[in-house]
């Protein structure tokens, strides 16, 4: 039996467009705030949780993985995809399942992004 289960605590998205993203993500409650460490890049990073949700520039000649699926709770499943439906798709409406209220966006790279609350 497990007695020390895995937390996570970094989740980094990496974009070409910054700005793009942080916003989409602000949209669904994450408050974002602008950092730079040294001469790495500027990037954005917010609370998630016990963790940091970071949105950072996507490296030279590097691609978007969109097969990355993510899920998070939110406070009004409603509200937050009306607010992503201002910038993107809407995959699944809200609909009852039994983890709760659940609806499916796709975040401005095309990430499936799974919207929970109870």
């Amino acid at each position: 039996m497990l007695t020390n289960i895995p937390n996570l605590n970094l989740l980094v998205l990496k974009t070409d467009d910054v700005e793009r993203l942080r916003d989409f993500y602000a949209s669904l409650g994450f408050e974002f705030v602008e950092e730079q460490h040294g001469s790495g890049p500027r990037h954005f990073s917010a609370p998630m949780g016990e963790g940091i949700l970071e949105v950072y520039p996507l490296p030279e000649g590097a691609t978007v993985d969109l097969t990355t699926r993510l899920g998070f709770v939110v406070n009004d499943v409603h509200e937050a995809v009306e607010s992503a439906r201002r910038a993107t798709d809407v995959v699944s409406e809200p609909k009852q399942t039994q983890w709760g209220l659940r609806a499916v966006v796709r975040d401005p790279d095309g990430r499936a992004v799974e919207l929970y609350s109870e």
